[in-house]
């Protein structure tokens, strides 16, 4: 393990995951650059003693500042749960990760590259469960990791250690999923409040989950530790089925939570992406328990009594 002072390069710092992550680095006393398109409006949101430069455009500072980085955190990418997946929008999900990683490692010199994927690699899995061995599946999100996943693994052959951070489903107070299930658009009102919340389908899918301060936790742990490479599940070591899960959260919320949102209407809301909501993965975090990771929130009442506390 190694607890040197680091140069880092940070891409989707302004991001709910990037924000906390750079926080607990600059805390840990690295320094660290945050590549963004808008730098002005990134500055305004991180920590004073963080620099941002811009990423792309006639500015190719950000170039030399990789090359000599120690360490790059790559979790640029548009969101898959924003709005319905169009043709257009498919693919400004895939090119918004495939090419910025192309760009990225085509830069890299040295270090390690912790590059943010996510558990939909694995696709729907059942009841099978699922370590960083499992094999990708085969919908459009676990073919988008396999090429995002693929890039940055292309930084190997230059001497650069990579982490691929398969992240689950985030609960946070600010952002991840525990808005979204609290606020499900277009509904104007908090469901859950008038006792209207429930499972998903037919709740029995698995819902491998994560509260914000693993996925910082995991992160930094990955820099850390340098014999950590390849894939890596950043999920809670008790995935549960989404009906466990849903009760969890109507106790959490002192509200029932018995009303299933049927699957034609998560359909109606949610386009495709639907699927990937009513599909699941049984995931264990394998590499990191085996790496010795000490979780802070491993169960989901505890997770969501603390995310809910910060709202």
């Amino acid at each position: 393990m190694s607890q040197t002072t680091r140069r880092i390069a940070v891409t989707g710092a302004a991001g709910f995951l990037g924000r906390q992550i750079c926080a607990r680095l600059v805390q840990q006393g690295h320094s660290l650059t945050a590549l963004s398109r808008n730098p002005e409006k990134a500055q305004a949101l991180l920590p004073p003693a963080l620099n941002c430069v811009q990423w792309g455009g006639s500015d190719n500072r950000w170039q030399q500042i990789v090359a000599e980085a120690d360490a790059v955190i790559h979790l640029a990418g548009e969101s898959v749960a924003s709005q319905k997946w169009t043709p257009h929008y498919k693919e400004i999900i895939r090119s918004s990760r495939i090419q910025t990683t192309r760009a990225l490692v085509e830069q890299m010199r040295q270090g390690v590259l912790i590059s943010a994927s996510a558990i939909g690699c694995y696709g729907d899995c059942g009841e099978e469960i699922v370590t960083e061995a499992h094999p990708y599946g085969s919908d459009f999100l676990a073919e988008v990791c396999r090429q995002w996943e693929a890039e940055a693994m292309q930084a190997e052959n230059r001497g650069v250690r990579v982490a691929l951070m398969r992240i689950g489903i985030v609960l946070g107070s600010k952002g991840g999923a525990l808005p979204a299930m609290l606020h499900p658009l277009p509904i104007p009102f908090n469901p859950w409040l008038w006792g209207l919340g429930g499972p998903m389908g037919s709740g029995r899918q698995w819902f491998s989950w994560v509260h914000e301060a693993d996925v910082t936790g995991l992160f930094c742990f990955a820099l850390q530790h340098d014999l950590l490479r390849g894939p890596i599940n950043v999920t809670s070591p008790n995935p549960v089925r989404n009906a466990d899960f849903a009760h969890a959260l109507g106790r959490a919320l002192h509200r029932p939570s018995r009303l299933p949102l049927p699957a034609f209407a998560l359909r109606a809301l949610a386009g495709e992406f639907a699927d990937t909501l009513l599909s699941g993965q049984r995931v264990l975090p394998e590499a990191a328990l085996q790496a010795g990771y000490n979780f802070a929130f491993p169960l989901p009442d505890d997770a969501l009594q603390n995310a809910l506390s910060q709202n």
